[in-house]
């Protein structure tokens, strides 16, 4: 059984209090408060790293916090969070294989989202549009033909997303903004991800606050950079 029915505020989509990761070496990230409301694009303001991305993981459901509350669209379980949300833009965990093509991608993924008994044919131009059409909006589609590694940035992150946000679940975790090197690209992200926010409640991270995009909240988190924790820890 899910918890869905845990109290949880009337358009809020995130709730955090006192949540925190330790690792082999010490601390992660944490203790730390959020709050996400619903809907739109809304903006971590953190320092690039592991503590960050620790946190987007913890927020899609892939790790759990060793301590305090966490419920994301009234669900306190990682498997439950996990179940209803997308993440993408993390390296190591969405990475794609610039030797392959994007029919070769678009592919496996239709058919891991698929049901195991259904038969999948290799993707044609539908498949492209189906999974590609609702991140990409009005920028040209890759070609199914062309191999990753012949894209540009912009294009193989929004792929990535593409591929993550398949199934349009309520929360989507998008990571990397700041890995985009041009400022015209992240224009462009930022912008398909604001359309995306129509619809679902996106999440994602940048060590600088965005100028000029209609996004819901920019917010800044603490306690996620290994200075912020020794600094804490010295003055306990």
């Amino acid at each position: 059984m899910g918890d869905e029915g845990a109290a949880t505020a009337p358009g809020s989509a995130i709730h955090a209090r006192g949540i925190r990761v330790s690792g082999p070496w010490g601390p992660v990230y944490g203790p730390l408060d959020l709050d996400v409301d619903a809907g739109g694009v809304t903006v971590l303001l953190a320092e690039a790293g592991s503590g960050r991305t620790a946190l987007l993981l913890t927020l899609a459901g892939r790790m759990r916090p060793a301590a305090g509350e966490l419920s994301v669209f009234g669900r306190t379980k990682a498997t439950d969070i996990f179940a209803h949300t997308a993440l993408s833009g993390i390296d190591g965990l969405d990475t794609v294989y610039e030797s392959v093509t994007v029919q070769d991608l678009i592919t496996e993924q239709v058919r891991w989202s698929s049901p195991w008994h259904k038969m999948v044919p290799r993707a044609g131009q539908a498949e492209l549009d189906r999974v590609c059409l609702p991140v990409f909006g009005d920028l040209p589609l890759p070609p199914l033909r062309e191999y990753v590694e012949e894209l540009t940035e912009l294009d193989r992150l929004l792929l990535r997303v593409s591929l993550a946000n398949i199934r349009r679940p309520q929360l989507l975790v998008v990571g990397n903004l700041d890995y985009v090197t041009s400022d015209r690209n992240r224009d462009l992200l930022v912008s398909r991800l604001v359309a995306l926010g129509a619809e679902q409640t996106v999440v994602t991270a940048s060590v600088n606050e965005l100028v000029g995009h209609d996004v819901r909240a920019q917010l800044p988190v603490a306690n996620v950079a290994r200075v912020e924790m020794a600094a804490q820890k010295g003055t306990k």
